[in-house]
């Protein structure tokens, strides 16, 4: 068995690559070519959870499972909310074939497939991004973003200015492009084109009257019934698309929320993404339009990327082996 370390993981799934591979994932989740039961959650105290994740995808042909706790309070302790593994095995035999570290895994796909929506939804000159959230998802979503759109102007907006001012001098921004922090999160969003949620709130950070005509929204923080990052408002002057309808109308608040309180029907999720990249659905209408995205993240994911990684490491003779069966 093969076990590679965060470092190496980074190292072997570059973003535009990734995007590529999960343009694949999605587009074979709408062909019908995956299975992925729902995920298993076991939740605790402080709104901490532990999730199982498996998964198969028939092309790129990819098996396997991930665990991934996510624990809030892990940054008062100095360490990721993100923690786990993603386990690889042969789609062909069952047998194990790698270890990998769960938490770039999950950073690097879930950026890579924001940015495949915004290529897909937002408009074609969209050049102003706004990150609501300081943390690994915001440094992720920023180099994402990046990759798919010519930006003219960055913004950010944390709950904590010291952590937003952090990503501002370290994180890599293009080429002539300053990355601004701001103090409210309105004034983050004020004429913004792209918009991502990467926050750790329970309750709405983004609010529908901020929003600009014409923004594409990547809502991403939230994966709970009970919690949301964008209000009621926000929500329904939106197109909305999502990663699985099924997962969607089960696990994200966002949609949940406003359902309940009557402002919102199912019928009113436009597509998933994958039926946008087959061509079932047109996506963006008009310029006029905003879009949103929410993601809750899929098991396929997953193990498309670890596949990728473990090949690329087999290839190059990176990572650590460990006889399993010895």
């Amino acid at each position: 068995m093969l076990v590679l370390n965060r470092s190496e993981v980074q190292r072997l799934l570059p973003m535009p690559e990734c995007i590529r591979l999960m343009e694949a994932a999605l587009s074979a989740l709408a062909r019908g070519e995956t299975q992925q039961p729902s995920r298993t959650a076991m939740r605790f105290e402080g709104g901490a959870v532990t999730l199982t994740m498996p998964a198969f995808v028939g092309t790129p042909a990819a098996l396997g499972v991930k665990v991934i706790s996510v624990f809030p309070k892990n940054h008062e302790r100095s360490k990721d909310s993100h923690q786990g593994a993603v386990l690889a095995l042969d789609p062909e035999t069952g047998e194990v074939l790698a270890l990998l570290e769960a938490g770039a895994i999950t950073a690097i796909r879930t950026a890579a497939v924001s940015a495949l929506a915004t290529k897909l939804l937002a408009n074609a000159e969209a050049d102003d991004l706004a990150i609501l959230g300081a943390g690994v998802q915001a440094r992720a979503h920023l180099e994402a973003i990046s990759a798919v759109r010519t930006l003219r102007r960055i913004r950010i907006w944390s709950r904590s200015i010291d952590r937003a001012r952090h990503l501002a001098e370290t994180a890599v921004a293009p080429t002539g492009v300053r990355i601004e922090v701001m103090t409210t999160a309105a004034e983050a969003v004020s004429e913004a084109s792209i918009i991502c949620t990467v926050t750790g709130s329970p309750t709405p950070v983004l609010m529908g009257e901020r929003i600009a005509a014409g923004a594409h929204i990547n809502a991403v923080g939230a994966h709970t019934p009970e919690t949301r990052e964008l209000d009621t408002t926000a929500v329904c002057r939106a197109k909305i698309f999502v990663d699985l309808r099924e997962f969607a109308l089960r696990e994200a608040g966002e949609l949940l929320m406003p359902i309940r309180e009557r402002r919102l029907r199912t019928a009113d999720i436009q597509a998933e993404l994958g039926e946008v990249i087959l061509g079932a659905h047109p996506g963006r209408r008009s310029s006029e339009e905003v879009t949103l995205f929410k993601s809750l993240g899929l098991g396929i994911e997953d193990v498309v990327a670890a596949w990728q990684v473990v090949t690329a490491a087999r290839r190059l003779g990176i990572g650590t082996e460990i006889p399993l069966l010895a």
